[in-house]
């Protein structure tokens, strides 16, 4: 009986330390990432490490099940089905409430859907778990431009361009401030 015991305690330390240290190593990779991401001195560099990045947030950390459900969600998202995708982020949110990707799908599918405030909701977890998140900044920047609140808009994608200084949206933040200085755009 001690043998299975101690059998079981090995395989459970195993299976610990190996989730374990895919979560550390996803992160240890995002920090890589986000480090090069900010001496990108071109935007075909920047681009290419963005990419990268999409790739990690995309990746459930310890479970390939959830990150195939996440995969289908965005699959019916982009093909209009809201209410189904809907339905699978909120299930991958109730399974695992700390992966910021889960939150941010369904951030975005809630601003397809036109449900701002519970798409700011999410964006809020999204930046709590993860305030590097570049596309969460810009999708509440987006979020806040649809509510015609540009300053706030203009300040998250200040925060965005600080993360990512060659975000594709920071052209956006001289015409929304010439739009709130009142110039002719």
């Amino acid at each position: 009986m001690s043998v299975i015991k101690y059998k079981f305690i090995i395989f459970f330390l195993f299976i610990f330390t190996s989730f374990a240290s895919a979560e550390i190593s996803q992160t240890e990779q995002l920090n890589k990432l986000f480090n090069k991401l900010s001496k990108s001195q071109n935007f075909n560099t920047a681009n290419l490490v963005e990419q990268e990045i999409w790739a990690v947030w995309l990746k459930h950390p310890k479970n390939i099940n959830l990150t195939d459900k996440l995969e289908l969600g965005i699959e019916l998202m982009n093909q209009g089905d809201y209410k189904y995708a809907l339905q699978i982020f909120t299930n991958i949110i109730k399974t695992d409430p700390s992966w910021s990707e889960a939150w941010n799908k369904r951030a975005t599918l809630l601003f397809f859907m036109k449900d701002y405030q519970r798409s700011l909701d999410d964006i809020d977890k999204v930046l709590a778990i993860e305030p590097r998140h570049f596309g969460a900044l810009s999708g509440r920047a987006q979020i806040f431009i649809e509510l015609e609140e540009y300053q706030k808009a203009i300040k998250d994608l200040k925060k965005a361009k600080k993360i990512h200084p060659i975000i594709v949206s920071n052209n956006l933040i001289i015409t929304l401030e010439k739009l709130v200085k009142g110039i002719n755009i």
